[in-house]
């Protein structure tokens, strides 16, 4: 994206000045082959015997320690699969739906039960909550957790406003508590395959990304009584959710495969086709006129990145492609493109599966999105009992979700090119 005299920072209590712009090292995440192939380019592109990609193993966990956990949302927080995972215990569940608590507890085998998160959070037997509750609500219902001394993760995206995603930095700096947030999209196996492959250096320069998830939301979803957007005649949080405020499926094959951080975004909304009921400001409660936003985004590192959320159409896909001086990454995607790796002459035909890494326990488990939910809920426990941060920690998590709400904002003032706060670690 080219710079900009019209490039602003973002107003309207989308800046907030407490938040101080360093970040960790890059090297904390990645390693050494990764920082040397940023800064300085791979000069001489690997060799095929160095691009092979491995399933990995299992590295067992102390089995005396367990996680006691409590779910929070009988939904999607159904099928995380905690009870294939040797070192939790779901120890109890909640819901404000009796059907959803009677599903939890059936689906974990679990025969405690609480009619709200507010109750849940306050049995001290707990060490850690999965939220799992409507997308606006994640970040309250974190930082009620986290307040409470437990550890949490939380279903996408991180939090709504920037105003959420300070208070959630300044309660994790505050508290040492651990957060993670459940992107699907870390784990699925091409993104594994790219993130592994950054590392070594392969991609030489990874200059471009594209990434992009599509969700149409047919008619029926719409309208229907009980559907995404309505549950008994009354509205859902989904009912003309902005869909770059959805943004992390995208977002984190940037993020969690570089590290980088946008820095700039600049993203147009579009109705497509118009006058479909639900989208128009005044109409939904987040006055969202768009089902439909594609941003272009700049980031530290003077790369582009395009990043778009489409609530239209046919087409159903999380995928992205990235580019390099030597070597680009495609990902499958629904429209029948294959998994491709161009560049080395010898580069790996497809993906291995990475179950292998999990517990013996998760191998055969098959989930949803890439086969990823059983990977979220391994590391999550795996980093509180090795008292380590999760991979998709705080600061990446804001670092995925920050992006898309600075570019909802871009798309309501037509496409201005917006600055992108920074909300990582503090330094001294």
């Amino acid at each position: 994206m080219p710079s900009s005299s019209k490039t602003t920072a973002v107003k309207s209590g989308l800046t907030d000045p407490t938040v101080n712009p360093s970040r960790r090292q890059f090297l904390e995440k990645t390693g050494t082959a990764a920082l040397v192939a940023v800064v300085a380019g791979n000069t001489n592109p690997l060799k095929a015997e160095e691009l092979v990609l491995e399933p990995g193993t299992y590295q067992p966990l102390d089995p005396a320690k367990k996680v006691r956990l409590g779910v929070v949302g009988g939904g999607f927080g159904s099928r995380m699969f905690w009870n294939f995972e040797p070192n939790c215990i779901v120890h109890a569940v909640s819901d404000l739906r009796t059907d959803r608590r009677d599903h939890l507890m059936k689906v974990y085998e679990c025969d405690r039960s609480y009619e709200s998160l507010e109750k849940l959070i306050l049995d001290d037997q707990l060490d850690a909550v999965a939220v799992f509750t409507g997308v606006p609500d994640h970040a309250g219902h974190v930082l009620a957790a986290m307040n409470t001394g437990k550890h949490a993760i939380s279903a996408v995206t991180a939090c709504t406003t920037l105003e959420e995603a300070s208070r959630m930095k300044e309660v994790k700096e505050s508290t040492g508590l651990k957060y993670m947030m459940a992107e699907t999209s870390y784990y699925r196996p091409e993104a594994i395959a790219a993130r592994e492959l950054f590392q070594r250096g392969a991609f030489g320069e990874l200059f471009y990304t594209e990434a992009e998830y599509f969700h149409p939301h047919t008619e029926s979803e719409r309208s229907s009584p009980n559907s995404y957007w309505y549950y008994n005649g009354q509205r859902t949080w989904r009912h003309g959710f902005p869909p770059l405020l959805y943004c992390t499926h995208a977002t984190s094959f940037l993020v969690g495969t570089t590290g980088e951080r946008i820095t700039d975004v600049s993203c147009i909304g579009m109705l497509s086709p118009p006058g479909i009921p639900g989208y128009a400001v005044g109409h939904n409660r987040y006055d969202n006129p768009f089902n439909s936003q594609i941003a272009l985004c700049n980031t530290d590192r003077g790369h582009a990145c395009r990043v778009q959320s489409i609530w239209t159409g046919t087409e159903s896909a999380e995928r992205a492609q990235w580019f390099g001086t030597d070597m680009s990454l495609y990902m499958p995607g629904s429209g029948g493109q294959p998994f491709k790796i161009r560049g080395p002459e010898a580069a790996p035909g497809s993906v291995p599966d990475y179950r292998r890494r999990l517990p013996p326990s998760m191998h055969s488990v098959k989930t949803s999105h890439g086969n990823s939910h059983t990977h979220l809920a391994h590391e999550f426990v795996s980093a509180i009992i090795e008292d380590r941060e999760p991979a998709v920690d705080l600061y990446e998590a804001l670092a995925m979700t920050v992006p898309g709400i600075v570019a909802n904002e871009s798309s309501k003032r037509g496409g201005e090119q917006l600055k992108v706060p920074n909300f990582d670690r503090t330094t001294g």
